[in-house]
């Protein structure tokens, strides 16, 4: 099946492969955790006061920001990640890589070379 992947769409496996690692959003990471601190103090305050429906939304609260903090922030993750890299080499160069290479001595094995 790699086998398959690598021969079919060597484009595609190209660009995972070279995909550009993206930048945290420390803006939504911050807001994310203050929202969440904000959650999980309203989350003890209705168990405290035994008011269940604070403690509720105190908990949805946290969930929020928990989530806030974890997400991408827009026009970035799977989406762009599957976007061709403007400078990205066409050609892999003259010297493969581990993975080029693993697949070179796989593909030997699997026609009957050693």
């Amino acid at each position: 099946m790699e086998r398959n992947l690598y021969q079919n769409d060597a484009d595609f496996v190209a660009n995972i492969s070279s995909a550009p690692r993206q930048k945290p959003a420390y803006r939504s990471i911050v807001l994310g955790v203050l929202v969440a601190v904000v959650g999980v103090a309203a989350l003890i305050t209705g168990v405290f006061v035994q008011i269940p429906i604070v403690g509720i939304l105190g908990f949805v609260v946290m969930f929020a920001g928990v989530l806030l903090a974890i997400t991408p922030g827009r026009g970035r993750g799977a989406a762009k990640m599957f976007q061709p890299a403007e400078d990205a080499p066409k050609d892999r160069g003259a010297k493969p890589d581990f993975m080029d290479r693993l697949g070179e001595r796989w593909d030997k094995r699997q026609d009957g070379e050693h």
